[in-house]
């Protein structure tokens, strides 16, 4: 209602210390990382202030900023490079314009922003801007210090002859996570795309006839020969159409199919699907060996 941009706005945010509350200025088009103030300022606990806390200390939520408050603020770096911002006002449902970092007191400035897509590079004598892209944390490590091989009583003596506690640490992977990784980036409108490594299994038979018959008894003897070499394969017997087979093997992420039909049993051959790429090829049943081949080489 302003006509200012985001950019124009200091956001005040007030958030609980252990010594009690303060304020942190930022830019409207940035967010506050609570790592850093928190390294910064040297706080074992920071958090954002409740709304109650808020009430209690006579601050209005939503209009609250740095004049006449009466709390320790820390301002972000960036706020130096502008002028001229849009401020609360402390009163509810007005703000104040043209507000300048010399109107307000500030007891320390340092970078407290996240740092977002285009920012120039923070290393000396490099002129590039970073580039944000999405990951997934799939494991964690942590620092122990000396709590358990204090009660542990695990130490060692140094080289002044000193006994002290070991540093510990521990890493955690999370088996979850890392499907969920794999998944996300391992997959198309039919389904999931496994590789191979993860699969439930590397590779499924498909008899396309629904019927007992030569083409399932084939398709049994291509299973038995797989699990005897060591392949962790399924094969789906189940009285269903072959594009609900095919279907549901995709969906679930198998990632090579060998598929038996009629046609195909007239021919003498099987069809070998790689669901990685895409690629069907034809593989006759005196050459069974060939599967092997062809699963060895995807690994």
């Amino acid at each position: 209602f302003l006509k200012k941009d985001i950019s124009e706005v200091i956001k005040t945010l007030i958030l609980n210390t252990d010594e009690g509350l303060i304020g942190v200025l930022i830019k409207g088009d940035n967010e506050l990382s609570i790592t850093k103030l928190k390294k910064f300022i040297g706080a074992n606990s920071l958090d954002f202030a409740e709304t109650e806390i808020l009430k209690k200390n006579n601050i209005i939520k939503g209009f609250c900023g740095p004049l006449d408050l009466k709390l320790k603020f820390y301002a972000d770096n960036a706020l130096k490079q502008s002028k001229n911002f849009v401020t609360g006002s402390n009163r509810e449902g007005s703000h104040l314009i043209n507000v300048n970092l010399v109107d307000i007191k500030v007891e320390s400035f340092g970078d407290f922003r996240e740092a977002q897509d285009g920012d120039l590079c923070p290393k000396v004598a490099c002129d590039g801007t970073l580039a944000s892209t999405r990951g997934i944390e799939v494991g964690h490590v942590f620092k122990l210090g000396t709590k358990y091989s204090e009660s542990m009583k695990a130490a060692f003596v140094d080289k002044d002859g000193k006994e002290k506690n070991y540093y510990m640490g521990c890493y955690g992977i999370g088996v979850g996570r890392v499907v969920a990784a794999a998944v996300e980036q391992n997959n198309d409108d039919n389904g999931i795309k496994f590789p191979l490594s993860i699969a439930p299994f590397e590779i499924v038979v498909i008899p396309t006839e629904k019927n007992e018959g030569e083409v399932l008894s084939k398709a049994f003897e291509v299973y038995e020969f797989l699990l005897n070499k060591g392949y962790d394969v399924a094969i789906d017997d189940r009285s269903e159409s072959a594009g609900i087979k095919f279907k549901d093997a995709e969906l679930i992420g198998i990632p090579l199919q060998v598929r038996i039909g009629p046609k195909s049993f007239a021919k003498g051959v099987l069809e070998f699907k790689n669901r990685l790429s895409g690629e069907v090829s034809e593989i006759k049943y005196t050459d069974f060996d060939l599967i092997r081949e062809k699963i060895d080489g995807l690994y």
